[in-house]
């Protein structure tokens, strides 16, 4: 099941970024949805109802609608409105700048004894993404005073168009 998750996933991804939506009565966009695997087919379609920014990534949150077959077109799973969120742009960044600390040379003589420190270079990077908790926690804190970042206005952006077409 976690394959065809992540099947589903790929190909709805692929879709979304390379097929025109159409309009459906009630507003939303249908995008269709076809993709097959080693051993499945699906065919299918998703209705986005609205965009939402979740950390660095923009998704397109619908229902999915479609049929999961094998090879020689036998019906194996019928999907009916499954609730999906789907990234429809990879992340802006991959990791978040914490601190940068650069020491110089240090010399240290104390009672005979001599330390020599050469150059120190300390780089804390956090990495968000799913399960990276502290990594998310400290991004989002490093982005504070971003002003939501160019994804806020893109997400905006996405949801009038949405309106536009219902």
């Amino acid at each position: 099941m976690a394959r065809l998750r992540l099947l589903l996933a790929a190909v709805m991804l692929g879709t979304l970024l390379l097929v025109p939506a159409t309009a459906q009565a009630a507003g939303s966009p249908t995008i269709p949805v076809v993709g097959s695997g080693p051993t499945q087919t699906f065919t299918g379609s998703m209705t986005i109802d609205r965009f939402v920014r979740q950390g660095n990534q923009i998704l397109a949150v619908g229902t999915l609608n479609g049929v999961v077959s094998d090879l020689a077109g036998n019906v194996l799973t019928t999907i009916t409105n499954l609730a999906v969120q789907l990234p429809i742009l990879g992340t802006t960044t991959a990791s978040c700048a914490i601190l940068h600390l650069e020491l110089g040379p240090l010399d240290l003589t104390l009672l005979g004894v001599v330390v020599h420190l050469d150059k120190i270079v300390l780089d804390i990077t956090a990495v968000p993404g799913a399960g990276n908790l502290l990594g998310n926690l400290l991004c989002a804190i490093a982005g504070l005073l971003d002003g939501g970042g160019p994804l806020a206005g893109l997400t905006a952006l996405l949801n009038r168009l949405l309106m536009l077409l219902g």
